[in-house]
């Protein structure tokens, strides 16, 4: 059975209640439901986990090999600023697709520009919660249709 590792970035713990008119009021642990409930059906299992720390999520990325085949990335506002996140997805060379609750493309000039997005297979940015499950649905198709 494929095993997709999720993580969630930086204040993405505070959803449902930061700043609801560009991020909605779904919560984080809604976020996690919707997707356990959707990895139940595609077959898969699915781990989420959360951090406001850069290093503990280079940890997790390096450990990701020895148990699961693919990465769901949101990288929050490390996005923008993580050579190290980058590099560690590099350097493990897990398939990893990047959501985004926002349209990343539309907002300010400094969120236009991805660290990860040349290291991911794909990335889908503005379709808030629905973009976790269009992200998994993606990241399990490219593991099971792998040359």
């Amino acid at each position: 059975m494929l095993t997709i590792l999720v993580l969630h970035g930086p204040n993405l713990n505070l959803l449902g209640i930061r700043e609801p008119t560009v991020y909605g009021a779904t919560t984080l642990d809604e976020i996690n439901a919707t997707l356990m409930t959707l990895g139940k059906e595609l077959g898969v299992s699915v781990e989420a986990r959360q951090s406001n720390i850069e290093g503990e999520l280079v940890t997790w990325i390096q450990e990701a090999p020895s148990q699961f085949q693919g990465v769901l990335f949101n990288p929050a506002a490390y996005t923008h600023t993580s050579i190290a996140l980058r590099d560690a997805i590099a350097a493990v060379g897990l398939p990893m697709v990047e959501v985004h609750l926002s349209n990343i493309h539309s907002r300010e000039s400094f969120r236009r520009r991805s660290y990860l997005a040349s290291v991911a297979i794909g990335q889908i940015s503005g379709f808030g919660p629905q973009a976790y499950a269009l992200g998994l649905r993606a990241i399990v198709h490219a593991l099971q249709h792998k040359s």
